[in-house]
């Protein structure tokens, strides 16, 4: 890989502003030190983006989309340590997890490799109805006309990347990517690698810059045919209000919850809720972020919490010993400290955890918990597992639904009965059974309702559906 401190923008492949005076500086969360600098575009250098994107027809067929990322899946598996080492660098996620995130990203080349080469369409004969003639119907999928905007967020630097370009690719189409600007350097190293690997540079440009500055553009260029973004609710529905005549795919928040039934195995329970807390920091969408518990069982549930809690280890990210890094940034973690604090002020009780140097938020665990408390009533995107106990599977249904999100959610219980309400009474995008919320394929749908998404799902299958038109068209059949 390149110095990331002389990289530059990635307008169809090309190195564009390297050395350039208006620069962003990527620091490492834990020690503060430069990891990186990626130019600020210029709106003029966002608009030479999509032109150039507009411009190309891209003509791969099926098999050398197929060939480009298998190969460039084949060569992030064989990089993990130097991927791993970069994303851990820039966003303070320890090596453990970002060792799993460079695993996931393969996984999503391949699984764009392995969909790409299915015949997408669909047939249907047409003498089935009275009024049916001697002919078939066809379907097809067709790249879109214009270019696909994509924006990620900080979280997941490269895996959220993988799962707008890769669709994209297999798909035919082009696309202007903006990765956050807090953690840019693990997009532009996927990019270069998708480059090594064969794809044409026209079908992708990777944008760095200031969201202040070129976000509109990003929104309502005229070449834009559709907006794929993933990240926070606020930001998420001013996209929406700007989008005008366009697609939007929008994975936003959650506040996702583990239900633990009277019923459910506390150990398998504790170590679902402890895991889904704090893996990735917390810093998940999908991460557990409220721990709904029977009262019956509650007493017991939360003392293998709090155990386990505080054998979690965590420090310096760098370290291949530690299971949890920082979070994104000092803000955040003040955040954190600060949502706590005051459900603390209002009744709840801190059992482990609580403390902040820098960047860096211990695990931590409180009970007494109640609903209207900002620390559940909003999503806390970090290490905070907050206990909330319930007497019924009625108020257990109620309490998860309670939220403006619905996101995904964990179910802990055996009794089939129950599980059969909660699938179906949940408004929830996904329901795990003995699961953490955050399971998946990066192959299978994933998304939400309310305030975490439209109902459109990601996942490699769906966003290649959503970024194509179908195309229908009938020939005769004797």
């Amino acid at each position: 890989m390149s110095d990331p401190r002389h990289d530059g923008l990635r307008i169809a492949g090309q190195v564009v502003g390297a050395g350039r005076a208006a620069h962003i500086a990527v620091h490492n969360p834990h020690t503060g030190a430069l990891v990186g600098t990626v130019p600020k575009a210029t709106l003029d250098e966002v608009r030479q983006a999509f032109a150039i994107a507009q411009a190309y027809k891209a003509k791969l067929s099926r098999f050398e989309r197929a060939n480009i990322l298998n190969k460039a899946a084949a060569a992030v598996r064989s990089r993990t340590d130097e991927i791993a080492a970069l994303i851990t660098a820039e966003s303070g996620l320890c090596l453990k997890d970002s060792r799993y995130e460079a695993g996931r990203v393969a996984d999503v080349l391949m699984f764009g490799a392995l969909e790409v080469l299915k015949d997408d369409g669909q047939t249907f004969s047409c003498d089935i109805t009275p009024h049916g003639r001697q002919r078939k119907v066809y379907t097809q999928r067709d790249p879109l006309l214009g270019v696909i905007t994509a924006i990620t967020p900080f979280n997941h630097p490269m895996n959220q990347v993988a799962h707008k370009v890769v669709p994209s690719v297999a798909t035919n189409n082009r696309m202007v990517l903006k990765p956050s600007e807090k953690v840019p350097l693990s997009a532009l190293l996927f990019a270069d690698i998708l480059y090594a690997a064969g794809l044409p540079p026209e079908m992708l440009s990777v944008i760095t810059g200031d969201p202040r500055e070129i976000a509109d553009e990003l929104l309502t260029n005229p070449h834009v045919d559709l907006i794929t973004f993933t990240g926070g609710v606020a930001i998420g529905k001013y996209i929406a209000s700007k989008a005008g005549y366009r697609r939007i795919v929008l994975e936003l928040g959650g506040n996702d919850p583990i239900i633990v039934m009277d019923d459910a195995d506390i150990d398998e329970a504790s170590t679902l809720a402890v895991s889904g807390s704090y893996k990735n920091s917390g810093q998940r969408c999908t991460a557990v972020k409220r721990l709904l518990v029977h009262e019956q069982v509650a007493a017991a549930f939360t003392d293998a919490v709090v155990a386990k809690t505080r054998a979690w280890t965590f420090g310096d990210p760098a370290d291949p010993a530690t299971e949890m890094g920082t979070v994104i940034d000092v803000a955040a973690a003040r955040l954190f400290q600060q949502r706590v604090d005051a459900a603390i002020a209002q009744g709840a009780r801190l059992l482990t955890g609580h403390s902040r140097d820098g960047a860096l938020y211990a695990p931590t665990v409180i009970d007494c918990v109640r609903p209207e408390m900002d620390v559940v009533r909003d999503e806390t995107f970090g290490p905070v597992s907050p206990i909330i106990s319930f007497g019924s599977i009625d108020e257990a249904i109620a309490l998860a639904n309670g939220t403006a999100y619905g996101l995904s959610s964990s179910v802990c219980t055996n009794r089939m009965d129950h599980i059969t309400r909660f699938v179906n009474e949940l408004h929830m995008g996904t329901v795990n059974v003995r699961e953490v919320p955050g399971y998946r394929l990066e192959l299978t749908p994933f998304g939400g309702i309310k305030d975490s998404g439209l109902g459109y799902k990601e996942g490699v299958q769906e966003a290649m559906k959503s970024f194509t038109n179908t195309k229908t068209y009938s020939l005769p059949w004797l």
